[in-house]
This record gives C-alpha cells, sequence and structure tokens, in this order.
C-alpha cells in the first residue's frame, strides 16, 4: 500500500502564498493541464498532523465532492492558513495535482455563517463523520453540498436536531445511490397504507412486516412521512430515528459511528 509521500504532489513544504485582496470566491475554474482548481467552496470535514508543520485535509466541496489536501506549513506559528482551516467554516478554497492527495494552494474564509455551538456543534461533527465515511473520494454531489451548508445554517439556527439530521440522512442516502423508495411496496408495487406496518429492505425497499421480524418495524404514515420530509408527527420522529440508524449501520458495513454514540448519549438524536 502507498504511503502518504507516494500519493503526494513532489512540492516543497512551504505555507500557503499570501492572499489576494479578500473578497466573495469567482466561480471555481480548473485546469486540466496539472489538476489546478481555484476558488472552490468547500467545508473541512477532518484534518490530521502530516510530518512536523502540515496537515492532511479532508475537504468537502461543491464541484469536487471529497477530496483530499495536503496544506504544507499550515502547522507554523505564521501561517496565513493556521486558523483558516476551521470545521463549519466556509471556504473558498484552491489547490493542484492528479494524485490521490492534491496539494493545498490557498484557502480564505468566505464567511456568512454562525458558528455551531453546544449540541448542534456535536451534531455537525455526527454530519461530517457520516460524509466521510459514506462518500467516495472524488465523487461530486453538489445537491449534496447545497444540503449540508442548509443543514448547518439550521443547526445553527436552532432548529430541532432530530428533524435537521433526519432529513439530512436521508438527503445522503439518496445521494449515494441507496436509498430505496419509501412510499410504496416492493412486493405488491402498490403505495403503502398508513396504519399497516412495514420493514424496510436497506437493499430493496419496504415491504409488509411479518410475524418476528428482527428488523425495526414502522408504520406506513411513518415512511410516507419521510418521503415528504413531514416529521411533525412525535411518532414519525421517533421511528424515523429507530430507522435511519438501522439504515446506516447497514451501509456503513459495521464500521461504528462515534459521535453518533455521544449524541445517543447525551440527548437520544
Amino acid at each position: 500500500m502507498p504511503s502518504h509521500d507516494d500519493l503526494i504532489d513532489d512540492a516543497p513544504e512551504q505555507a500557503a502564498p499570501p492572499a489576494a485582496k479578500r473578497a466573495r470566491a469567482p466561480a471555481a475554474k480548473t485546469s486540466a493541464r496539472d489538476g489546478r482548481v481555484l476558488g472552490q467552496p468547500g467545508f473541512v470535514l477532518h484534518s490530521y498532523p502530516y510530518k512536523e508543520t502540515s496537515l492532511i485535509i479532508d475537504m468537502f466541496t461543491r464541484d469536487h465532492g471529497r477530496v483530499g489536501l495536503v496544506a504544507k506549513g499550515a502547522k507554523r506559528p505564521f501561517s496565513k492558513l493556521r486558523g483558516v482551516l476551521q470545521t463549519f467554516q466556509p471556504l473558498s478554497v484552491s489547490w493542484s495535482g492528479k494524485s490521490e492527495l492534491r496539494t493545498l494552494i490557498d484557502a480564505e474564509w468566505v464567511g456568512g455563517m454562525l458558528p455551531l455551538e453546544r449540541t448542534a456543534l456535536l451534531c455537525g461533527f455526527y454530519l461530517n463523520e457520516l460524509l466521510v465515511k459514506l462518500l467516495a473520494r472524488d465523487d461530486r454531489h453538489p445537491a449534496l453540498f447545497d444540503h449540508y451548508v442548509s443543514t448547518l445554517n439550521q443547526l445553527a439556527h436552532g432548529e430541532p436536531a432530530q428533524i435537521v439530521l433526519r432529513k439530512f440522512e436521508r438527503a445522503l442516502l439518496k445521494e449515494t445511490g441507496v436509498a430505496a423508495d419509501l412510499s410504496r411496496s416492493t412486493v405488491t408495487r402498490s403505495r403503502l397504507e398508513l396504519e399497516r406496518l412495514y420493514v424496510v429492505d436497506p437493499e430493496r425497499g419496504a415491504r409488509e412486516a411479518g410475524a418476528g421480524e428482527v428488523w425495526p418495524v414502522v408504520l406506513g404514515k411513518t415512511l410516507l412521512d419521510m418521503e415528504r420530509e413531514d416529521y411533525t408527527d412525535p411518532a414519525t420522529q421517533a421511528q424515523s430515528k429507530q430507522l435511519m440508524r438501522f439504515l446506516l449501520a447497514h451501509h456503513l458495513g459495521g464500521q461504528p459511528l462515534n459521535t453518533r454514540q455521544i449524541l445517543i448519549d447525551l440527548m437520544q438524536l
């Protein structure tokens, strides 16, 4: 397996060049010759140290999906990147290279969003962990990026976390192509009945519940509400929580969600 050194474009470790006059970034540009991308909207999902003064960044971008970037010199005391590469901060990022890990050229804070605090901050880390574990690298999802921005804004403004998270979880499964239609039975193809009980096969969709089911059993109304993104009914909130936990566990293939467990312990989300 290649090391990080083998995956990073060969360039001397140095701080990013000085930023141009701070302003809202123009539309991103890409050069096919050297894989250079300029002014791409993005958010830091996760970062960890690399060598003595650098970071490896998992960045979620609007037009390029999840990309791995090396921020050379970002840990140096006077690096302009040191205070910029923070989670939940809207950024305009530029990078170069065609390897699995590109080289970060520049990152500028765009602004315009409230910071996350307390429980909303934990919820934000949960969103980031889902994206890191469920999104493939370099798989663009502009609609999901916009939904992520909207979700952060809703959390920052105190919207009910249970509802906000359920909507994002469902959007994530839809965007990655693994969300089945919850409005019709996979057996009869007929529309679900409100008061009938169903289970959801993670690979196929809803079917009528039988005796001794080991999967979560939910009302047809809950599944229809989820399709409409209507979580006003407390029963829908409770049943959708259990269902989404089951579906995410399946698609994660047994990978634990560390932030999910923290949230469960704190507030049973």
